[in-house]
């Protein structure tokens, strides 16, 4: 499938979101099927866009809204939202106009929530007796489902849930592809403004107006540009500190398409000036160790292994897997020996060691990938800064290839 082409065209094959939708829908009836759930209750924003293709708010945090989704086994997804329905059902023609409901429950406020319970049954059948999965609840939410359905068991609906979400189809890879391409960009326009004097929160600035510019939803989180001092110990948020000459400087960002997020971190010296050799070899452990990562990222190898392969620049967590949510399982950490997950094809891996030493300075590196039957498909492809790599991975395509590296 073509890369990084987002009108639609008639020459060529390209996302196509229709199936897209079609797959995600058929991933959660059959995880919900595997599952002893009869019905799922959806409030993250994330996965009711995952089960109904609904965009809302992303939000720089979670919170308890209107709009939910609720998935039966064997019926279809029914969208419950209050204030934007009539939009939903003008935009939306996927969804059959009944399954988009006109009222819902005000889970911070707690109203209307008799209503709701009957309409929900109304929708997917009498939930008496039934288990109940949901994603997400507070201890009220919690007392007040058990007045509604007190017959009812609750279980949760997130690990359900994500354990479909686990595969991704290839119109969804080519989603997190293109926020990765995004994110590159935002990147590269941040280190053409990286100089002596520039502050950490100028280069964020930056890579943001060129992610919202190319069509950025939102960014993976608040996002981390660090720099000096701050990078060891590692400081995971951008400030208005003054970047000097021979800094190293994390960046740590990503960038939101069509509801799929990049997430991908490179370390770099800023100014036209050399890299210490202490400073050379944390980079070339971290390094070593991210490439070492990705190599054991092969279908029936477990995270565990690729954690093993990492060796010892973890910072308790290795990785995670990203889709509609940026951090979603499988995990990477220094528990996953104790809790392994199977590798298999069309898996997303997000790996991101660190190798630090205060004075010295902290190298962040990351890389994101495709766990494919021939091998890992490594798709961040942006360059290291080549002043820190002593010795090239034979996994890495493009050291070597820079600019800096070709007028040596």
């Amino acid at each position: 499938m073509p890369e990084f082409g987002f009108m639609g065209v008639d020459w060529e094959e390209r996302i196509d979101y229709d199936r897209m939708r079609r797959y995600r829908l058929q991933r959660a009836r059959e995880a919900l099927e595997a599952s002893d759930a009869d019905v799922l209750i959806v409030l993250r924003m994330e996965d009711v866009r995952y089960l109904t293709g609904f965009r809302n708010h992303l939000g720089p945090v979670t919170r308890f809204a209107s709009d939910s989704a609720v998935l039966a086994k064997g019926g279809g997804p029914v969208l419950f939202y209050t204030m934007d329905h009539v939009h939903a059902r003008t935009r939306m023609p996927w969804l059959a106009s009944e399954s988009i409901r006109p009222r819902a429950v005000n889970w911070r406020e707690y109203t209307r929530l008799k209503e709701w319970a009957d309409d929900l049954q109304k929708m997917v059948g009498d939930l008496r007796g039934k288990k109940i999965g949901i994603d997400m609840m507070t201890v009220t939410m919690l007392h007040h489902l058990q007045e509604l359905f007190p017959n009812s068991e609750l279980v949760d609906g997130f690990e359900i849930l994500s354990k479909g979400k686990m595969i991704k189809s290839e119109d969804e890879i080519e989603c997190i592809k293109a926020a990765t391409m995004i994110t590159e960009a935002g990147l590269a326009a941040a280190l053409r403004m990286l100089h002596p004097g520039v502050r950490e929160c100028e280069l964020l600035a930056e890579a943001w107006r060129v992610f919202t510019a190319m069509g950025s939803e939102w960014t993976q989180c608040a996002n981390i540009i660090t720099s000096g001092p701050s990078t060891a110990p590692y400081r995971r948020f951008t400030s208005d500190r003054v970047i000097r000459m021979g800094d190293i400087v994390i960046m740590d960002i990503g960038a939101c398409f069509n509801g799929y997020w990049g997430d991908f971190t490179r370390t770099w010296v800023c100014g036209d000036i050399g890299a210490t050799q202490a400073q050379k070899e944390l980079h070339q452990s971290a390094y070593n160790s991210l490439f070492n990562a990705c190599g054991a990222c092969k279908v029936g190898n477990t995270n565990a292994d690729a954690c093993h392969a990492a060796g010892p620049n973890i910072m308790h967590v290795l990785g995670h897997s990203a889709g509609v949510n940026p951090w979603e399982p499988p995990f990477f950490s220094v528990d996953s020996k104790d809790a392994p997950v199977e590798l298999k094809s069309g898996m997303i891996v997000n790996l991101e060691p660190y190798a630090g030493k205060p004075g010295v300075g902290g190298f962040r590196l990351e890389n994101n990938l495709v766990v494919r039957d021939a091998g890992p498909e490594i798709f961040t492809t942006y360059p290291f800064d080549e002043r820190l790599v002593i010795d090239v991975h034979p996994l890495d395509q493009t050291t070597g290839r820079t600019r800096r590296a070709a007028m040596r």
